[in-house]
């Protein structure tokens, strides 16, 4: 293995590829544009108290109409690689199973705009945006929706598949049912055990379905999925017992469906009752090989019992530490867990090669005088490459890191309120700033190329 040093004793191999990380939601804007029909996110947005500041998606960074423009700034940051996802519902606006072709053509303009500029496409069919028609006839519980979505993934293999670098199935479905089922933070906003399990378990069976559906289409497209797996520790030496049901309910309904065939069993004794129908004889679906997998990191989770005794299972909470070093949006900045985090999932389950597909920090410097002076970003960036780095030299194969994000984005729950971008938005004007981190990422990208 070769490498060279890159910053500050960051050393990664030759072949470690750099990017920067979006998704279709979060910068497209153009809502309602060329065919495109709702998600559960453009309904969600618009209900009102769901999303901070009552902001949508519906103009985001308008990225539909700066695509160009856009693709030009990522070259500028060296990379070489451009993580982004594809809208369903801006491809298949309607229930009868047509496709739209102006999607179509976005897509195609966007991936051989990647390649134009020398970077490699690492796409994603998921990245929460559910199309309404489907989750008004069941959504994710719906053994119908993941017919749609193997079908959905089908297109994009037979369409893209020869000019794809990487094809992802979901982004973390963790996001996509605990958070938004379960504790009803994101669309559609629900909180319920059940429904959240059944989610849980129809998003395992479309993932395995879509792979399947994408190797009789494209057998040399290389194939993976996202888990934004959560860096789990007691709080204490009585919390031990608390943290491992947590880490078997959040981590382990995730990692051993599809790497191991089978739910963990401490989950599956204490929720069975809950499950739904049969659930097991989908596992062999499920368990598709993969090529890859993608790990979403941002911030350790410190666990302990939860306050009554009477809460469902896992029955834990997450406690805030004091004195620690927080990014703006709440979150504890600790590199080493990351380093921790990949060392623990790679001893507990059989896994193929890691992309750390989302790592970055909310911090939200505004431009004075031209600058944005983001220092912070630019540290934890740093601290987090050289826990990657930690990982690698340590024998654990991670392929590539995606800085999250290109550029500041509609923050899902938070809305505009929270900016982890390399390059701020001037949401008024749409002016793109290249801050202080991304020229930062820019000349670290541009040491590792040569």
């Amino acid at each position: 293995m070769t490498s060279g040093k890159l910053a500050d004793q960051i050393q990664l191999p030759d072949t470690f590829i750099f990017g920067v990380a979006t998704a279709a939601y979060q910068i497209e804007g153009a809502a309602s544009e060329d065919g495109r029909t709702a998600s559960i996110w453009d309904t969600f947005s618009h209900t009102p108290g769901k999303v901070l500041n009552g902001d949508t998606g519906d103009v985001a960074c308008d990225h539909y109409h700066r695509m160009d423009s856009d693709l030009d700034l990522i070259q500028q940051l060296n990379v070489g690689a451009y993580r982004f996802s594809f809208s369903w519902p801006r491809l298949f606006p309607s229930a009868d199973g047509q496709v739209n072709l102006a999607g179509l053509d976005f897509y195609d303009r966007l991936i051989d705009g990647c390649l134009a500029r020398n970077l490699r496409p690492f796409a994603t069919l998921y990245h929460w945006d559910l199309p309404q028609y489907l989750y008004d006839n069941g959504g994710w519980a719906s053994k119908d929706t993941a017919y749609a979505f193997a079908d959905y993934a089908k297109l994009i293999s037979d369409k893209f598949g020869d000019r794809l670098r990487t094809l992802t199935t979901f982004n973390e479905p963790w996001c996509s049912s605990i958070l938004s089922y379960l504790f009803g933070v994101h669309a559609p906003g629900l909180k319920d055990l059940p429904k959240t399990l059944s989610v849980i378990h129809g998003q395992h069976v479309a993932h395995g379905l879509a792979v399947q559906a994408m190797r009789s289409s494209h057998a040399d497209l290389p194939l993976g999925i996202v888990l934004n797996a959560q860096a789990v520790y007691p709080v204490d030496a009585q919390s031990e017992d608390a943290a491992e049901r947590h880490q078997q309910f959040h981590n382990g309904l995730f990692f051993e469906p599809l790497f191991h065939g089978e739910y963990p069993q401490q989950a599956v004794e204490a929720l069975s009752p809950l499950m739904p129908k049969n659930f097991m004889d989908d596992l062999p679906t499920i368990a598709q090989p993969l090529d890859f997998w993608g790990l979403n990191y941002y911030t350790p989770s410190w666990v302990t019992d939860a306050v009554a005794s009477d809460e469902p299972y896992p029955a834990t909470r997450v406690v805030d530490r004091e004195q620690v070093t927080r990014t703006d949006i709440g979150w504890e900045v600790n590199a080493d867990c990351l380093t921790d985090l990949l060392k623990r999932l790679y001893a507990e389950y059989s896994l193929p090669p890691c992309y750390i597909t989302e790592n970055g920090a909310a911090y939200n410097h505004q431009v004075e005088e031209g600058v944005v002076d983001d220092k912070p970003r630019q540290e934890y960036l740093q601290q987090h490459i050289q826990a990657v780095a930690k990982a690698v030299a340590q024998g654990i194969d991670v392929k590539g890191y995606f800085a999250w994000s290109l550029m500041d984005n509609f923050e899902w729950a938070e809305g505009y309120s929270q900016r982890f971008g390399l390059i701020h938005v001037d949401y008024a004007t749409q002016q793109r700033t290249i801050k202080r981190s991304g020229h930062w990422y820019a000349d670290l990208c541009r040491r590792h190329a040569f």
